[in-house]
């Protein structure tokens, strides 16, 4: 029962003061310190993009820079099965022992792999190493957006997301632009970087970017000490002590800015429902959840297919498709500045639109880039514009997409909705990768461009029949 001890507040008590609170209300350095995590999760998604045409010329007998696209699937696929084992079991965790403690343990295991990925030998242990990296990505991204969905303020859960999504734009842009130089030889600009480092005398750059990897999971590692625990869930917990010492710090960073509001009691419910030990059972055993479940999980699996086409193949699907290799490197790296771009003004603007309507304009975006692509033939400057907006237009639906999703979900099993979704969807993005990349070579640029960026349509449509949860309670959408 949620009566909380003598001198203690009860759950709902706590719940209140903190659905209050109107602007962040955490020290602005968390907000570094979660973001660091997400730039080297993307920086692991993406660091293939560039540098797999090497480590593939490498590490697998036969592949040439024409044909790495037909090697790519085996280890984006198996990236994404670590993926979806790695959220479907570390998750429910973190709905148990708490988002901060399996944080700190999602990188680890994600550093781990990228070490491992770093001295591999052959491209059998290539492909393993992505598999561990895998398991520790799929787990964190579901974990780090749970928590930011229940500790930033009700009005503004999705500009936060977003916020910490530029991170993961700066580890895309890192990935790539470190690959073209590390992993491509030094080509005149605009068609390649003079200063690049491959050639004869250094052919291992591949292998520095998966060190460079490991080097910020442990920066990661270490500054993820300093998180608070999410007081949604030591309320879940009945440590109502320990939520009001939390909320209280929340309370005094937030009075800074102005007056509080008085806690209104009647708008929470629920606040101190226990977590669930058998956190799928309790999802799937409710009809709302399991329409949930069911929706987003689809929009996931559909959307990753666009996703994962581009972020971890841009380069050699432009190689298959007869671009020079460092000309197609090139490209890619010039794209993610539309990546960086994109996060950047969603931060601002993310919250003006319920969830569901960015979808539709992402993938609007997604398509003009393809157009553009498709009509630059030989100019290079109108192939970067295209390439541009596609990188913004694959990516702008992501950030408010995520905070949707952790919000159709309740506290108690918050993490597992999310890795159910998200984590699950994700094999959309290997299974697309595998079935398209043999088709795409024999397509001319816009069929090719057109076929990766019409599943982004597809989803699209899908999400329109989820739930509005802009500047609603949590518990309200999620009881």
């Amino acid at each position: 029962m949620d009566t909380g001890s003598v001198g203690v507040p009860t759950g709902q008590q706590v719940i209140a003061r903190l659905e209050r609170l109107e602007v962040w209300s955490l020290s602005y350095l968390f907000i570094g310190i979660i973001g660091l995590g997400f730039l080297f999760t993307f920086y692991d998604i993406f660091d293939i993009n560039v540098s797999f045409i090497q480590t593939c010329v490498q590490l697998n007998k036969g592949c040439t820079p024409e044909n790495a696209l037909e090697a790519l699937p085996l280890p984006v696929l198996l990236n994404l099965v670590g993926y979806v084992v790695g959220t479907l079991v570390l998750s429910p965790i973190a709905d148990r022992i708490g988002r901060r403690n399996m944080l700190m343990i999602t990188m680890l295991i994600t550093g781990l792999g990228s070490l491992y990925n770093a001295f591999v030998g052959d491209y059998v242990n290539f492909n393993i190493a992505r598999t561990i990296t895998g398991i520790g990505i799929g787990a964190d991204l579901a974990i780090v957006n749970t928590y930011i969905n229940e500790v930033a303020p009700r009005k503004a859960r999705a500009k936060f997301t977003t916020i910490i999504f530029i991170m993961s734009a700066l580890g895309a842009f890192v990935g790539i632009w470190l690959g073209l130089i590390l992993t491509t030889p030094a080509t005149p600009w605009p068609l390649g970087l003079p200063f690049a480092a491959a050639g004869p005398s250094f052919e291992t750059g591949w292998r520095w970017m998966y060190g460079v990897g490991a080097i910020l999971a442990v920066i990661a590692i270490l500054l993820r000490f300093e998180l608070p625990e999410s007081p949604r869930w030591l309320i879940g917990q009945g440590r109502f002590a320990e939520a009001d010492a939390v909320v209280r710090s929340m309370e005094e960073r937030a009075a800074k800015h102005g007056p509080l509001a008085e806690p209104l009691m009647a708008d929470v419910y629920g606040a101190a429902t226990p977590p669930s030990p058998f956190p799928y059972r309790d999802l799937f055993g409710h009809a709302l959840y399991l329409r949930r479940i069911i929706l987003l999980f689809v929009v996931w699996f559909v959307g990753y297919i666009t996703v994962y086409s581009f972020a971890s193949g841009f380069t050699a699907v432009l190689s298959a498709l007869r671009y020079p290799p460092p000309e197609a490197g090139v490209i890619a790296a010039v794209g993610t500045l539309g990546f960086v771009a994109e996060a950047a003004v969603m931060s601002v603007i993310v919250e003006k639109l319920e969830r569901r309507y960015w979808l539709p304009i992402g993938a609007g975006v997604t398509i003009i880039g393809s157009i553009v692509v498709s009509i630059a033939e030989t100019n290079i400057w109108l192939s970067f514009l295209g390439a541009i907006l596609i990188f913004a237009g694959f990516n702008l639906w992501v950030s408010p997409t995520y905070a949707l999703t952790a919000e159709c979900f309740p506290t108690r099993a918050r993490s597992t909705g999310f890795a159910l979704v998200d984590g699950v969807g994700h094999i959309g993005g290997g299974i697309g990768v595998m079935i398209i990349a043999p088709i795409l070579p024999q397509l001319p640029v816009f069929w090719a461009l057109g076929l990766i960026s019409v599943f982004l349509v597809i989803a699209a449509i899908l999400v329109q029949f989820a739930p509005h949860t802009r500047n609603r309670h949590l518990d309200h959408i999620s009881p």
